[in-house]
């Protein structure tokens, strides 16, 4: 060795093997120059290779005892530190040099490690004695440093090592046989590594420790500038790819990392690579040596949005790939205050859009940002033989998946309460209107993510430069890769659900076919698929798998402007566009009940509706939306109806705003006298205000052959705890509590556990529990309810509370359970006015009632009544002469109180 050696100063790029480093020199206005420098007069063991498949017989061997530990050693030590270094000869046949490698302990060198020496010393290289002169200090100081290295058994001279080589031989899998179930057994956790080699800015080779996989790794969510093979088969470098690969070879080559396999792409793996200092994909980014890349980015699992925020940032600041970058033109603004909004989901379109009712009732269309809906596969359509006709597409139903999707929203979302985000607005482009493209979230869930994790939508790929997409792109992407690792929905490998779906509507054939099975159920499960007007509408039959146009039985309800022929449009009905958006608001998308009557000549079906117990003819009519019709008098809904009508006609609600009661019939006109037409009734329940029920005493037997046949078959098939689930406005049998017989019963309200029931052929009510209800078979609905409700005519209540129960605890003990007369006086609304009589002795009960003192006789004008209150009149001034009950302080009607006090004094 020369006495006085020159020293050159470089970075240590990699270390090849024990006794060989690469070495960058100082860079001057280029890439640094590179030089491989090999440790003279030693050999280390040589490393592993793998066999080359471009090569002819090219074999893989295996690491020579030690060759590793040496490696490592040196990398160690050297890796990325500025070194000192002497170059002693060069090979002419090699670009290689050899010499010796110095670290410095100071920052003026004068203190440093002779690598050579330290290698020997460790017993992890051999001497190359015969190159060796015996009068060179530094030789001699190698000679001892290996004997000694020999005695203390250090390194390969370790007998254990001799002897047993293969045990600290490392087990290399060069190949992956199943790169997918490779990466999922890891879980995304985190795995020490070392890279080996980095092929360019986002492609690394690495082994995996302890296992020493050899595996390559594809940064997820980036993409470097590449390296490209041209026609001549030269590589040719994109705009900064030499500068991307040397910032990652600077940071990564041959350093420990933590890698995250996340995804695979072909044979490579998808990963992040996590250096000390951060996320290798997120500096370059930062760096302005990469772009994000949709991808793979739904695979990244160490923050996404970090990536996309140091891409955003190079844009911002125009660096190095970004230099010429300018933002795409947007679409149409979106102001301040229409950005974010709440609302009440009313209807899901298809599989990717719903419609909003906001808080001061506007109704918004929201497309659900960045997702596709599934979609009809072009090869399918094209083998589809054509019909005969013009062809009917029902997307919801022929779509592989439409119908799930759609399913999905409809039952998380309809009737719900959702938060929604404005992402952008979709121009209008070839021939699609303007779309408003949306985050919407219920519960903190977005409801596109859920969609697309079920594999029922997809997420929409745009260009490098189109910054129009959902606030949560990303995760969206991440959601879309679950949903292919596992394989459902849209990614499945199955065969895609069949819906056959008959469509009856206005098919009157098939109407006339489908009519008696559908009349046979007592309640139809269906989906209200479609709203035409207040009183029309388009259910489906999921168990019945059927279409049909559905028309709300026993009212009369204004239509809507609706298209006419010839293009034209055929005005509406006042409050006709109301009534729809009453009926859409309360059943579109939603579960419904419905009772098939019959049919009519169009093939539509005609029957009753009910939305979560609510018969939906009693809710339009309640809120003057509709009148009662006369085919409503056969149902057992009528009187309630009726009294429904008076009351919104009372309020003058809608249809009923400018309705004025009929002119009062003239005098001359009236009937001069009062008509009597008696008919024999039992009273079966009274109620308040001297309200009652009566049964008409010719029905009897034929209620009573009811009642027996009901308990007969109550007794044969008695009823299963749990097995009927009562709704609102249902027919049932129910259990009376006092004598535990089964009567016909109606569900009036459900509270809980608590069910309200009117016993319908005795007036009565009682409050139970499911368990004594039971189902009631159709045929013991044929007869018509048997107690109607009356009011006791031409008498007034006191005010007072107590004389009030006086008098209704003495109407009680004079008419319960008796057989009487009774004659219809006059209506009031929906309600009759009635006279009771004894059919004996032809007594008057409301007469009786009006001489003990118990109710006053009511003020009428009518001729007709002159006679029959003249007696009542007379009646009410005895009792009032003889001081009884209400009248024993005097008349308290009069404004003059003295009397009262008077009477107060003296009694």
């Amino acid at each position: 060795m020369s006495a006085t050696p020159v020293f050159h100063k470089g970075t240590v790029k990699s270390v090849l093997s024990g006794d060989a480093v690469v070495i960058r020199g100082q860079p001057k206005g280029g890439p640094p120059p590179e030089r491989t420098l090999c440790f003279s007069n030693v050999t280390a063991p040589r490393l592993a290779r793998r066999a080359n498949p471009n090569v002819d017989n090219s074999v893989e061997t295996k690491d020579e005892a030690c060759a590793w530990q040496a490696r490592e050693f040196l990398r160690k030590l050297l890796i990325g530190k500025e070194v000192l270094f002497t170059v002693e000869y060069k090979t002419p046949a090699a670009s290689r040099e050899y010499g010796c490698v110095f670290l410095p302990k100071d920052p003026t060198g004068e203190t440093k490690e002779n690598m050579t020496e330290l290698l020997v010393a460790e017993g992890l290289v051999e001497l190359r004695r015969m190159g060796l002169r015996t009068e060179d200090e530094n030789a001699q100081r190698l000679i001892q440093l290996e004997e000694a290295a020999k005695a203390a058994g250090k390194g390969k001279w370790n007998p254990e090592v001799i002897t047993n080589p293969e045990n600290i031989i490392r087990d290399i899998k060069w190949t992956i046989e199943n790169p997918r179930q490779f990466v999922d057994s890891f879980h995304q956790k985190p795995i020490d590594a070392v890279i080996e080699h980095v092929r360019d800015g986002c492609t690394v080779r690495a082994f995996l420790l302890p296992d020493f996989h050899y595996v390559t790794i594809m940064l997820s969510g980036i993409k470097c500038p590449m390296f490209k093979t041209n026609d001549a088969g030269k590589q040719e470098a994109e705009p900064f790819a030499e500068e991307a690969k040397f910032f990652t070879e600077c940071r990564l080559l041959q350093r420990e990392v933590k890698i995250v396999m996340e995804g695979v792409s072909n044979q490579n793996i998808l990963g992040s690579v996590l250096h000390p200092n951060g996320n290798i994909a997120e500096l370059l980014l930062r760096e302005g040596f990469a772009r994000c890349v949709d991808w793979s980015m739904g695979v990244v699992t160490q923050g996404a949005e970090n990536l996309r925020a140091a891409e955003k940032s190079a844009k911002d600041r125009k660096v190095r790939i970004w230099k010429d970058y300018s933002p795409a033109t947007s679409g149409p603004s979106i102001s301040i205050k229409d950005k974010t909004f709440q609302g009440k989901v009313v209807e899901c379109v298809n599989g990717d859009a719903l419609v909003v009712k906001t808080a001061d009732g506007q109704f918004k269309k929201c497309f659900l940002s960045s997702i596709k809906p599934p979609r009809a596969a072009a090869a399918a359509e094209a083998e589809t033989p054509a019909k005969p006709g013009p062809r009917i597409t029902r997307p919801l139903y022929d779509i592989p998946y439409m119908y799930e999707a759609r399913e999905f929203l409809r039952k998380k979302l309809i009737g719900k309460k959702v938060n929604v985000e404005v992402d952008y607005i979709q121009p209008p482009n070839q021939g699609f209107a303007e779309k408003t493209c949306c985050s919407v979230t219920i519960g903190g869930i977005n409801i596109a993510e859920a969609l697309i994790s079920k594999g029922l939508a997809t997420v929409i790929r745009y260009r490098q430069d189109d910054d129009q997409r959902s606030s949560k792109y990303d995760i969206l992407l991440g959601a879309e890769e679950r949903a292919k690792k596992k394989g459902v929905g849209l990614h499945s490998k199955k065969e895609a659900p069949i819906h056959r779906v008959a469509d009856v509507s206005g098919d009157v054939m098939k109407a006339k076919q489908f009519l008696p099975f559908l009349m046979k159920a007592e309640r139809l499960e269906a989906v209200c698929e479609f709203v035409a007007s207040g009183s029309r509408v388009r259910v489906f039959l999921p168990k019945e798998t059927c279409l049909i146009t559905f028309l709300i039985s026993g009212i009369e309800c204004p239509r809507g402007a609706r298209p006419g022929p010839a293009g034209s449009t055929v005005p509406g009905e006042p409050f006709g566009e109301e009534a729809m958006m009453f009926t859409k608001e309360m059943c579109m998308q939603r579960e419904v009940d419905i009772k098939v009557e019959t049919t009519d000549k169009g093939g539509n079906f005609i029957g009753w509706l009910f939305v979560e117990g609510v018969n939906l003819s009693l809710a339009l009519v309640e809120k003057g939306l509709a009148k009662v019709h006369f085919t409503a008098e056969r149902s057992p809904y009528y009187n309630e109806m009726l009294k429904a009508e008076a009351t919104a006609k009372e309020n003058k609600l809608n249809i009923w705003a400018d309705f004025e009661e009929p002119v009062v019939v003239k005098e001359a006109d009236e009937p001069q006298e009062r008509q009597v037409t008696y008919r024999k009734v039992v009273v079966t329940d009274v109620g308040a205000d001297l309200k009652f029920h009566a049964q008409t005493v010719e029905n009897g037997p034929r209620l009573e052959k009811l009642m027996e046949d009901l308990r007969i078959d109550m007794e044969t098939n008695p009823p299963l705890p749990g097995a009927y689930t009562p709704k609102k406005g249902d027919m049932c049998a129910a259990r009376f509590s006092e004598d535990q017989q089964w009567y016909r019963a109606r569900v009036e309200k459900i509270e809980g556990s608590k069910i309200h029931v009117l016993f319908v052929d005795y007036g009565n009510r009682e409050v139970t529990d499911a368990t004594q209800l039971s189902q009631l078979a159709s045929n013991f609905t044929l007869l018509s309810p048997q107690a109607q409700e009356f009011q006791l005519a031409f008498v007034q209540l006191p005010t007072d509370e107590e004389a009030k129960l006086d008098a209704q605890d003495a109407f009680y003990h004079d008419v319960l359970n008796r057989q009487l007369l009774l004659n219809v006086e006059h209506r009031i609304g929906g309600g009759e006015s009635v006279s009771l009589c004894d059919p004996d002795s032809n007594d008057d009960v409301a007469k009786a009632l009006i001489s003990a003192g118990f109710v006053m006789c009511e003020q009428r004008r009518e001729k007709r009544f002159s006679k029959v209150l003249s007696e009542y009149h007379k009646a009410q001034e005895a009792a009032k002469n003889n001081r009884v009950n209400i009248w024993r302080y005097g008349d308290f009607r009069e404004d003059d109180a003295k009397e009262f006090a008077c009477a107060f004094y003296t009694g």
